[in-house]
């Protein structure tokens, strides 16, 4: 080959943001200087610990002293070459590089690239060409003729080099099926940046960098899903680390059990809080995008912009910064234009808890309701999209009375939400649940599942305890629960004791609560765990209360007659029904006495203007509720059909008494 011919080519400038890279995040680095200007940020240190193609980290360098660190040596190994403070020395690597590009297939013999990778990723002109470089510059570098730096530099214009032709979309989860084009491997020079700043280049595990390191500003774009970075640029760390280990299946990868994200997976929420509690810095900027459910399930986010929240809010306060991009994408995506969001969290200032108004249109059967982690015996989750479409449009205060799991109460749209429940191991849990920053209340979970050994399935499956989804986990924490109900039942009432119960009741019979006459938790072990949806449930629970203003009040159904309530304030009531008997009504028996005391408060209410809706079941297994149908006829209120079996049929008409109804009872 002619050395002449690409005498020009080998002397072009690689610029370290030229590689096709997953979440690049060049397209926001005026973004995110932009939000540090405008928070007034003064930073000597920049420290970027999930670096990637270090496009980031180079944009600071020079205005900062850096920190750069990626668990991948291929990354690492382009951070020793763009930033490294070695010699280069420019004559020695124009020789090498004008050497390599010289090179004749011809004249090379089989080596470790073209016997693994010919005509797969590459020709086997271009893996010919490859191994030998490869093999060359770890004998210029063992041999002495060429430092750390230069060596990384030589290898990173290889990879950059490589990945300009490669027979792929982007990445190295697989090659294409096609004849690959014949376009000849390359390596160019870099585009080394000259400056006074000092960096800091590292290649591990970020959770246990960030024990190490003090910057002044950290900036933190973990993986977003599912999709390992190792298993995406095998290929490429082959090259970096040239251990010419064993390759195998049809994507030629090596073995990276070692390089396995936390981020990627099931634990991801857990890690980020650990990552979190072990900074030291006085900024923190986290990068995260909205896929959501976009995509495939392995595109699908690992942590919740919840999570990201409440473990940033334990450290300082938090601002939300958006902007929206199209992104580079290795496979098709339904949404083309991602909003990229990033979390800016000042440390040590004292975080203001966030009012968020989420207003959603009346009458939007699309509106996804949240889900209460308490599964209380008559709860309305399934009814909502019914009930919510009979209340008024403008709601000063609701009050949401025998609130139970607080179903309805949670979802409303409204200025206040007062819940109010008789039982006041209901009223603690809630307060619980919606007070405390849900990173803590996660983490406190964790904490009472490792200590009483209860099963973990949602981050280590079934078969780790012996058993499938269809069979449960019944017989496994059957022991362990009885402990914990034991230890819950003799404590006195205490923060610390509200914990328990909630994760006696994450763990019990349904997810249900009940105690006995003596007022000790009598649920048997269920089948569940702290798995995947209760999770959701008790995170978006967490958010939404977070977002209201919401009160829980332990208070009899006859009390809502003293509070303050004026004209445009709304009542809902769920009691306790005549017609049935749920367990949490064991003790307390709901009877005719407590039904007309119910409907005298609800004539109090009208009398006054104050507007109310009541829920309740008119027919059941061919029983009548024969006083609730006399008030109803006697007063002229409204009646409204739900279909008991949710399929969204309601009506608005005379009441139907020949058939098991659910409904709801309204003055308006």
């Amino acid at each position: 080959m002619d050395v002449a011919a690409f005498g020009n080519i080998s002397k072009k400038k690689i610029k370290i943001s030229q590689r096709r890279y997953l979440g690049s995040k060049s397209k926001l680095l005026e973004f995110i200087e932009d939000i540090l200007k405008k928070e007034s940020v003064e930073y000597k240190v920049f420290a970027d610990i999930f670096g990637g193609s270090g496009v980031v980290a180079h944009h600071f360098y020079g205005r900062a002293d850096i920190i750069v660190n990626d668990i991948l040596k291929s990354n690492y190994l382009a951070y020793v070459a763009y930033f490294g403070k070695g010699r280069v020395r420019q004559f020695y690597i124009d020789k090498k590089i004008e050497e390599y590009n010289a090179l004749d297939s011809k004249n090379i013999t089989e080596n470790y690239f073209s016997i693994n990778f010919a005509n797969t990723y590459f020709d086997r002109e271009n893996s010919l060409k490859a191994g030998a470089i490869r093999d060359d510059i770890e004998l210029q570098y063992t041999s002495g003729f060429i430092n750390n730096r230069e060596r990384a530099y030589l290898i990173t214009s290889l990879i950059y080099a490589l990945d300009r032709i490669a027979n792929t979309v982007g990445h190295y989860d697989a090659y294409r099926q096609v004849t690959i084009p014949k376009r000849p491997l390359i390596l160019n020079h870099l585009e080394l940046k000259v400056c006074k700043s000092k960096s800091w280049i590292y290649n591990m595990d970020a959770n246990n960098l960030v024990k190490l390191i003090k910057p002044d500003v950290i900036y933190i774009d973990p993986p977003y899903n599912s999709r390992q970075y190792s298993d995406s640029y095998h290929l490429l760390e082959n090259i970096a680390e040239w251990k010419k280990e064993p390759v195998y299946g049809v994507a030629r990868k090596i073995n990276r059990s070692h390089l396995k994200s936390k981020y990627c997976l099931k634990i991801a929420g857990e890690t980020f809080s650990d990552l979190i509690d072990k900074i030291d810095a006085k900024y923190i900027l986290v990068s995260y995008n909205d896929m959501g459910k976009n995509g495939d399930n392995r595109s699908q986010s690992r942590i919740t912009d919840h999570e990201i929240i409440s473990a940033l809010e334990r450290c300082g306060d938090v601002k939300i910064y958006e902007k929206s991009y199209k992104q580079f994408t290795t496979g098709r995506s339904s949404k083309k234009d991602l909003s990229e969001r990033i979390f800016f969290c000042r440390v040590g200032k004292s975080p203001q808890k966030r009012r968020l108004q989420v207003f959603v249109s009346k009458g939007d059967e699309r509106r996804e309701f949240i889900k209460s982690p308490l599964n209380y015996t008559g709860g309305k989750y399934k009814l909502l999209p019914q009930i919510t479409k009979f209340f008024p449009d403008e709601i000063e205060t609701f009050y949401d009375v025998f609130c139970g799991g607080a179903n309805v109460g949670i979802n409303v749209n409204c200025k206040n939400v007062v819940c109010i429940d008789k039982d006041s191991h209901v009223i603690d849990l809630h307060h619980l649940i919606s007070t405390v920053n849900f990173d803590e209340l996660h983490q406190n979970i964790l904490a009472i599942i490792d200590r009483f050994g209860l099963s973990h399935s949602f981050v280590n499956g079934y078969e780790v305890y012996g058993t499938e989804s269809s069979k449960g986990l019944g017989q496994y924490n059957k022991d362990k629960y009885l402990l914990l109900r034991a230890e819950y039942n003799k404590m006195e009432q205490s923060n610390e004791k509200t914990l328990l119960l909630l994760v006696l009741i994450i763990y019990a019979f349904n997810n249900q609560i009940r105690f006995n006459s003596k007022g000790d938790f009598n649920l048997p072990v269920g089948k569940r765990d702290y798995n995947g949806s209760l999770r959701r449930n008790l995170a978006a629970f967490n958010r939404a209360a977070m977002e209201k203003v919401i009160k829980f009040q332990v208070a009899d159904f006859k009390d809502i007659l003293k509070m303050p309530l004026i004209e445009k304030d709304f009542v809902y009531l769920d009691p306790p029904y005549l017609l049935g008997l749920a367990s949490y009504n064991e003790n307390g028996r709901w009877n005719e006495n407590h039904e007309k005391k119910l409907y005298w408060v609800l004539d109090k209410l009208n009398k006054r203007g104050i507007r109310f809706a009541l829920s309740n079941v008119i027919e059941h297994k061919g029983t009548s509720n024969k006083i609730l149908k006399k008030w109803i006829e006697s007063r002229g209120y409204r009646l409204n059909e739900l279909d008991f079996h949710y399929n969204n049929s309601n009506y608005q008409s005379k009441a139907k008494f020949d058939s098991s109804l659910e409904v709801l009872i309204t003055n308006y």
